[in-house]
């Protein structure tokens, strides 16, 4: 067999957890064909030594039992104990985050107005409530959003080593360029001059100790990703989308994106996925009929002993998310609906995590934060 064909063998591995191989995660970074001994250098960057193991020897065990290859090698390049020039890279740019911050997630969708903001507060918030230390930092310079979704109008304290201190509100540290800028102040600079704030945020900004730094991204695929990318490992990216096709048509430029800067893709969110309705029926007969709901598409709503019932109407299309998650060969992490509780919430500056902490809404965030911990480690 050659490097392609066993390139292709290898495809019929997936990672740990996920349904995408190894080979389209970017983590098969050489096969060399000797005579009789193949040799597969899989690069890895999870801190979990165990998993690492474990796609080894799935490797290791596909190719004794589908080659002939006397001789099979194979290298984690990626490993703790081994120092690259690769690794140099990295410890170099991490080195520019000031605090000991363990995982990195982007929150990112293709086009604006998707909810994407808002999402990544509600997560942010989510795997604080779950206990662990969370920074939330907002790198969308022309319409920067977490000031007013989470009701700051403070600005951030400047150290004697002109670095600035995240404000701390639920729990979390906050950064965003709002509060530096003024919520009301247009934006209006080239390029050059958003990418050098990107960096300062992570050069000029003293995070402590954080086991997750969440990044709201601005939508599409501009200077604040490239300068991402290159500046910072991250663990992953969350793609958020709406339903619709033409949603659809940007996160695919969006996800992409990050498959070329070798970025792994942990899942899609599917927000604004219906709209949410709850009632109660009041009498469970009318005469000595039992009362029925019927939409005009012919679906029944069940209704509980309790005439308790909820019903999801799509507003605009159902299934974009699990499309577009399929494609990637990625999990849809969750699919969040329309609800008037998120629009409270928004309204008073509190993620709906905190305000409303029994809600459905709130479960669907948490499920969501605890399988992005998982997916990191």
């Amino acid at each position: 067999m050659n490097e392609n064909q066993i390139l292709e063998l290898l495809k019929t591995i997936n990672y740990p957890g996920f349904s995408r191989d190894i080979v389209s995660f970017g983590m098969v970074e050489e096969v060399v064909v000797e005579a009789d001994t193949v040799t597969v250098s899989l690069r890895i960057t999870t801190q979990q030594a165990d998993k690492k193991k474990a796609v080894a020897k799935e490797v290791h065990d596909l190719l004794n039992k589908s080659t002939d290859f006397k001789n099979i090698k194979i290298n984690l390049t990626d490993m703790p104990s081994v120092h690259t020039d690769q690794d140099s890279r990295i410890q170099s740019s991490l080195s520019a985050i000031h605090g000991d911050v363990k995982h990195i997630i982007a929150v990112a969708s293709g086009k604006g107005g998707v909810g994407k903001s808002t999402v990544a507060a509600n997560l942010a918030v989510a795997m604080k409530v779950r206990g662990h230390t969370v920074g939330l930092l907002d790198l969308d310079i022309y319409g920067p959003s977490l000031p007013i979704l989470l009701g700051i109008n403070e600005r951030p304290e400047i150290t004697d080593e002109k670095k600035l201190i995240p404000l701390d509100k639920y729990g979390l540290k906050i950064m965003s360029f709002g509060f530096i800028s003024g919520n009301d102040a247009p934006v209006i600079w080239r390029g050059p001059l958003v990418a050098r704030m990107t960096e300062q945020f992570f050069d000029d900004v003293k995070w402590g100790t954080l086991d997750y730094l969440i990044l709201d991204l601005p939508p599409g695929t501009g200077d604040v990703q490239l300068t991402l990318t290159q500046k910072v490992k991250i663990n992953g990216a969350v793609i958020v989308t709406t339903p619709q096709d033409i949603a659809l048509a940007d996160v695919r430029k969006s996800a992409d994106m990050f498959n070329k800067v070798h970025t792994p893709v942990l899942g899609v969110i599917e927000n604004m996925s219906g709209l949410l309705l709850e009632g109660t029926v009041r009498s469970s007969k009318v005469g000595s009929q039992d009362i029925e709901l019927v939409m005009n598409d012919g679906n029944r709503v069940e209704i509980d002993d309790d005439g308790n019932f909820n019903l999801q109407v799509d507003l605009f299309k159902r299934g974009g998310g699990k499309q577009e998650s399929s494609r990637l060969g990625v999990p849809l992490l969750g699919t969040i609906p329309f609800a008037q509780e998120i629009m409270e919430a928004t309204d008073a500056g509190m993620p709906i995590v905190l305000k409303y902490p029994h809600s459905a809404i709130t479960e669907i965030y948490k499920s969501i934060a605890d399988n992005l911990v998982k997916a990191v480690q």
